[in-house]
């Protein structure tokens, strides 16, 4: 349970701190519905009018029950904002298909206003609600839709266009409910400013402690450490958004169905108080909302937090997402071509010192994946504490081991700086390994993997690796600006795992190692190609980039067959571009002439190495040309 105890004192240091003003925590027994209506009334119960909410404005934060903050199913009333289907007395009379629910709500209402802490808006509701006027005055203001006869119509067969709360009605067997729509409200009272029963502290503080007061089931919360704590029977559900029905704890139902093991009650597993278990999942909701990592469906889910609040660096962004935020980090000069990396390890560095500047080096961060198999139960998949220093030193780690010139998107540019140079997202790494074949469970499972990459210092699979180096291979196969992307991605997952190599983002002129070479080789014939196709103003692929992947699988024999097709480039540059050719054919030798005896003859599979080369050369070719090699000064 110490995730739970994390989350409770993360609610309890981060409520009411003025840097969350804008992005309060919620209130215990309250729980954000997506409200569809909005109804005012004044202080004396008295209809004024309604109108249906915008999509953008329905989020609503409303009070509730223990039973109702987890219902699966109708019958556990909310305080005040409900459906139709709770809060019309008139619904079953207007024709509604689901079972009314008026008596438990309006018994539950009057409960509350005939407590010692009740509220005049609360009071102003009820009183409207007795009436028994609900639906016939939202029929009378066309916020509802109804037949001739008064009753709720729940298929629109018109041809004028569809009323505006059937957009937001969820539809079952071509038929939308009207009875589903939430209502919200509005009492209007001169003098106070909050007319939202939402947005109203005062209303919900006297609603807590109504809730306080019901609670009967006493025992010790293994949180708080509280002897008599009001135990939470059940647990807040709608963690990750709205509607969510996935729950991170549950017990075995009345019959003992779901549950067998050594117990015979729930409390016998643990104690939980009411205010522990809803701080906790509040606290678990709102960071969700705040600063959370979600995979493509939203059922994946990795959040990670300071305990106190401060702000961290998100570890599963790729490193251009990491430097154009808003970190507490100062600026830094622009970086310069042929750098070797000092600028971004510059950069890293000043932004890595700014989180430590608000992070303690003791103060406890958590990092917590989500994720659900079924619709009702959720599975912490991943959990790590960590102090300060130790998570911040190993997500510099992991942006400075991995790091190499990326293409982040096709218009993500880093401001000023002449190469993004970062690691890649999870996400990205996942895309560059398995292109189509990616499908929601291939990508779930992958960030899965390297999570602990990131978060533990582990080393990245080695399936991975190789399946992004193959898929780089395939030139021909993918998008100029993907393959750009996708070599980027290569190049730092083979830099990372083999960290005991030391690669260098610039050209190694001294590295002999066969793969590397080879690498370099293709980066010329490529260029020398490029080159003779500009003059002539052509525009298609080299024959380096067509015969990419057969180079990877056979190197030297595939050389042979690049040489004998450049012959007529390198006539074409000969009788217009001589000292390009002769500065190209001096690199040419000067690599030929690294290799070991029996390196070059060696007609086996290149290694991702070869990439690092071929990108290297590359680079140093399309920069000034005394940083491609020693032979071209020569020229």
């Amino acid at each position: 349970m110490s995730w739970i105890e994390k989350l409770y004192a993360t609610y309890e240091r981060c409520d009411g701190a003025p840097q969350f003003a804008s992005e309060p925590l919620l209130p215990i027994c309250h729980v954000y519905q997506q409200a569809h209506i909005e109804v005012v009334i004044d202080e004396n119960g008295q209809y004024k009018s309604a109108r249906v909410l915008q999509k953008s404005e329905q989020k609503t934060s409303i009070s509730c029950t223990e039973d109702s903050a987890s219902r699966a199913n109708a019958g556990a009333p909310h305080a005040l904002c409900d459906k139709i289907q709770y809060c019309a007395s008139d619904y079953e009379a207007k024709g509604g298909k689901k079972e009314p629910y008026w008596r438990i709500y309006s018994s539950q209402l009057l409960e509350w206003c005939s407590s010692p802490f009740a509220n005049p808006k609360a009071k102003a509701v009820l009183t409207y609600l007795q009436q028994g006027s609900l639906l016939k005055d939202l029929i009378q203001e066309r916020v509802v839709v109804a037949d001739n006869p008064g009753h709720l119509l729940d298929v629109w067969n018109e041809d004028a266009p569809l009323p505006p709360l059937f957009k937001f009605l969820v539809q079952k067997e071509g038929r939308r409910d009207q009875g589903d729509a939430l209502i919200r409200w509005r009492v209007e009272i001169p003098g106070d400013p909050m007319s939202g029963v939402w947005e109203d502290s005062v209303l919900q503080s006297c609603w807590v402690k109504f809730c306080g007061s019901q609670d009967t089931r006493l025992g010790v919360c293994f949180v708080s450490g509280k002897l008599d704590a009001p135990l939470a029977d059940k647990h807040p559900r709608g963690i990750r958004w709205p509607g969510d029905g996935a729950k991170l704890i549950s017990s075995n139902d009345k019959s003992g169905y779901t549950f067998r093991g050594r117990f015979a009650k729930a409390e016998e597993v643990y104690g939980l108080s009411s205010e522990v278990s809803q701080k906790a999942h509040n606290a678990l909701s709102w960071l969700i909302k705040r600063q959370s990592y979600a995979g493509k469906t939203g059922e994946q889910i990795f959040v990670v937090w300071a305990i106190g609040g401060q702000p961290i660096p998100d570890p599963l962004q790729d490193t251009a997402s990491l430097f154009l935020g808003d970190p507490p980090r100062e600026e830094v000069e622009v970086g310069y071509h042929g750098d070797v990396g000092q600028h971004f390890a510059l950069r890293l560095n000043k932004l890595i010192s700014g989180y430590r500047a608000h992070l303690g080096l003791t103060d406890g961060i958590v990092v917590m994946g989500l994720d659900s198999a079924t619709t009702g139960r959720m599975a912490i998949t991943f959990y790590r504490e960590l102090t300060g220093s130790e998570f911040l030193d190993r997500v510099s780690l992991w942006h400075s081991n991995h790091a190499w010139e990326q293409v982040f998107s096709k218009k993500l540019k880093f401001v000023g700086a002449p190469a993004p140079v970062g690691a890649p997202a999870p996400k990205d790494i996942a895309e560059a390994a398995y292109g189509r074949r990616l499908d929601d469970k291939l990508r779930k499972s992958t960030v899965e993997r390297l999570v602990p990459c990131i978060i533990d210092g582990q080393r990245i699979p080695r399936d991975l690796v190789e399946s992004v180096v193959r898929r780089v291979c395939n030139r021909a196969g993918l998008d100029a600006w993907e393959w750009e992307k996708c070599l980027g991605i290569a190049c730092g997952l083979y830099r990372g795992s083999r960290k005991e190599e030391n690669y260098k983002m610039s050209l190694e002129e001294g590295r002999t190692s066969r793969d590397y070479l080879f690498g370099r080789l293709l980066a010329i014939a490529d260029h020398l190609e490029q080159r003779a196709l500009d003059v002539a103003r052509e525009h298609r692929e080299t024959n380096a980039a067509r015969m990419m992947h057969r180079f990877a699988d056979h190197p030297c024999s595939t050389w042979r067959n690049l040489r004998h097709a450049l012959l007529p480039y390198e006539a074409r540059l000969r009788s217009k571009r001589p000292p390009v050719l002769h500065r190209l054919t001096l690199l040419v030798d000067e690599v030929m002439g690294k290799f070991a005896p029996d390196d070059f003859i060696n007609d086996g599979k290149l290694s991702g190495e070869y990439l690092l080369g071929f990108h290297c050369q590359r680079s140093a070719l399309l920069q000034k040309p005394e940083l491609a090699g020693k032979a071209s000064t020569e020229a």
